[in-house]
Formats: C-alpha cells, structure tokens, sequence
C-alpha cells in the first residue's frame, strides 16, 4: 500500500489515547523485521532511520530509504517512515526526497535559547516542505555519551512551562519529553516519572512522544501510553534481540559460514519483538 505519514498515524493515535510504536532500522533485516512484526500484529507502524545509522551507512542515507520505501509500499499495514534524531541541517535536508514524512530535530543539547531558535528555524523549513517535525526537551541521555546519563538529575527531566513555551514558540507538531528513560539501556529496569507525564500532556497541547523505551518495563510503557505518550520509540530492544539469537546459532553452530543462516534467525526474533511490543502498547486502556 502507499507510505503512511508519520503525523496521520500519530494523530490518531493520540486522538484515541493510544501510541504508534517506531522502530529504529539498520539494516535490510531490520526493516524486514519490523514490517513483519507489525503485520503479525495487524497494526501500523513507523520505520525511523537515526542520524547515527546514516553515519554507519558511509554516511548515505538513500540506499537504506530507498528498501525502507520498496518495503513498505509492500506490506499489508500502514508504514511510514521517519528520520530521527537529525542533528546535521544538510541531512534535514533530504529527508523530503527520501521518501520521509516526518523528522525529529534534535538540538536538546544546546541550551535553551539556542534549541528553541534552531528547533524553529527547521520547524519553519520543515513545514514549508510537508513534514511533521519532532522535537526534544530536557535531557533523556544515553546518546553517544553527549548528554548525561542519568535521567534523574537536576534540570534533565522537561518542565510543563518550559515545554508550553517551547511547543508555542517553535510550532513543532510533536515533543519527545525527558522524564526518566534512557537511549540504549539494555535492562529494562527505568522508572518514569508519571505525575510529571500527566501534567507535561496536559500542559503542552502536541503528541508527546518517549524516547528510551527499550528500557521501560512492559507496565510503565502500558501506563505511559495512558498517561499521554502517543509515539513510542525502539530502537536497542530490536539489537539485543538480534544480538541474542545470532550468539545462539553460532554457539549451536561454530561451522556456520553463509550468513544468510544467522541473520535470518536474528530477523525472525527481531519480528517477534515487534509483535510484542506492538501488543504491549494495544493493551493500554
């Protein structure tokens, strides 16, 4: 079917106080994977390609777009595609040729003034080209060691007034909000903050989005989708997935050479960890 936009499928979700799950690709597999997953589920689903994956593809995000398009305008639910974390104006830039909807602009490293001219000045550009655009506020870490790790100190978690100020001033369609999870956590033991979840959903008037959540227990990513959370990002969950399944089959077969054997047993539980999730988030009331 056609490719989804990432804002239909989030303004819905957030309409019926529910959450699209967008997951973080790499590879082929990956997209695979995800696609899969979510038709399992008989649900949409948002494809995101970070800057840091752009990195590692040499730098060039159009081969990796470009299955992610073949792929979805393949698959029997509704996939959208999304650039995330986007630091760099001149990758901004090219999301609208590459088949992308949506980007989510990160300047929350910079202090607050400098986000908020930087997240207006692509917001501004964004919208001239058609693209719903995320932001981010406070600090939710775990980034390439560029922010602090630890989400409970002082000053990281967004503030309700601040974020007002913020969505109103820069006209982003959508903020990803600091109140507890952190990028790339393998152990899914953080705890979210959510009585200041409830009052940044009623304070700001956009779909929050939480970044981190691979490392939210299964009941706090139920009750954050209840508390407001409208796009739910994952991305290490699928890694370690992977990861784990691909150590199983070589440790079962020290011999194995075609890599089409392993990376297949690592797309299957990478899909099946797409299912799950994509369940986890259905059952919020």
């Amino acid at each position: 079917m056609p490719l989804a936009t990432t804002g239909e499928l989030i303004t819905r979700a957030a309409e019926a106080r529910s959450a699209i799950a967008a997951f973080n690709i790499i590879t082929l597999e990956h997209v695979e994977a995800v696609i899969a997953g979510a038709e399992a589920a008989g649900a949409p689903v948002v494809l995101q390609v970070s800057e840091n994956a752009v990195k590692f593809r040499y730098g060039r995000l159009a081969p990796l777009a470009r299955a992610a398009v073949a792929a979805a305008e393949r698959a029997d639910v509704p996939v959208a595609l999304h650039l995330d974390h986007v630091q760099s104006d001149d990758l901004l830039r090219q999301a609208p040729g590459a088949g992308f909807s949506s980007v989510m602009y990160d300047a929350a490293r910079l202090p607050y003034a400098e986000n908020l001219a930087a997240t207006r000045a692509a917001t501004d550009w964004a919208h001239s080209q058609g693209l719903w655009i995320e932001a981010e506020l406070g600090q939710v870490g775990g980034k390439d060691g560029s922010l602090p790790l630890d989400a409970h100190a002082p000053g990281a978690r967004t503030d309700p007034d601040q974020g007002r100020d913020f969505v109103t001033r820069t006209g982003v369609d959508a903020l990803a909000v600091a109140i507890g999870s952190v990028h790339a956590m393998t152990t899914r033991s953080a705890a979210l903050d959510h009585v200041l979840l409830r009052r940044l959903s009623a304070a700001l008037g956009v779909p929050l989005v939480l970044h981190g959540s691979s490392g939210v227990p299964d009941d706090g990513l139920v009750a954050a989708v209840a508390d407001g959370i409208a796009k739910v990002n994952v991305g290490t969950a699928l890694n370690v997935a992977m990861t784990s399944a691909i150590r199983t089959f070589l440790a079962a077969h020290p011999q194995a050479v075609d890599s089409r054997k392993y990376l297949s047993v690592g797309r299957e539980a990478m899909a099946r960890e797409v299912t799950r999730i994509i369940g986890v988030l259905t059952t919020a009331p």
